[in-house]
């Protein structure tokens, strides 16, 4: 039986592309830059911001537009209301049932700590996450398994009671080099490729289908 779930945020516990394709698309606005569908941005996301920055600009990424779109799209963000990023359906009815369960819960993200922190304490305030491990500048993001592992070792769990709960090819591969189970959603970022990905236990399409992991 598992005794740990550690959830990726974007795509998985929560839907959010749609307060990024807007604020992106106004930061590609002012260096007038085309604007981008949310498919685009979907084919995107899964790196850290850099990496995702990197992407938009397609074949004008060098260092210098990276860092000035990526600091205009982050004021663009962060002073937004996000009011179009809310949780997947049954996403806090599950987490719930798991804290019951008196399984320890945590999230591993590339999307920046203080904002993970943000949506967590508007949408599941009452869920008592035993580490929520975003992506920090000094510190390597997924899929190297830097925060799988920190989140592990804080828990005091073993490997094999381990399981992360992602959408995309890059959960995939941060679960394989940390060493721990995976299980793909089918609702997210992903496509059918990470759902039929070798390393993972199954894909699911409905959140319920977490909870057996965690029974005896």
């Amino acid at each position: 039986m598992k005794k740990l779930a550690i959830f990726d945020f974007d795509g998985t516990l929560v839907d959010s592309v749609d307060d990024v394709v807007i604020s992106f698309n106004k930061a590609l606005s002012m260096y007038d830059l085309p604007s981008l569908t949310r498919e685009d941005y979907i084919g995107y996301l899964g790196g850290n911001i850099d990496e995702i920055v990197s992407l938009v600009l397609r074949d004008k990424n060098t260092s210098e537009n990276i860092e000035s779109l990526k600091k205009v799209y982050l004021e663009f963000y962060e002073s937004s209301k996000k009011e179009a990023t809310v949780p997947f359906p049954h996403a806090h009815e599950v987490l719930a049932n798991l804290q019951e369960k008196d399984v320890l819960i945590a999230i591993n993200s590339n999307r920046f700590t203080y904002s993970i922190q943000y949506f967590v304490s508007k949408f599941f305030s009452d869920i008592d996450f035993a580490s929520i491990e975003g992506h920090e500048m000094d510190f390597p993001s997924k899929p190297n398994p830097y925060g799988v592992n920190k989140i592990v070792k804080e828990a005091g769990v073993s490997l094999d009671e381990v399981i992360y709960i992602g959408d995309s090819i890059t959960d995939i591969k941060t679960a394989e080099n940390a060493g721990v189970d995976c299980v793909v959603v089918k609702w997210g970022y992903g496509n059918e490729s990470d759902w039929e990905n070798d390393y993972i236990l199954e894909s699911i399409d409905d959140f319920s289908q977490i909870i057996k992991y965690f029974c005896d």
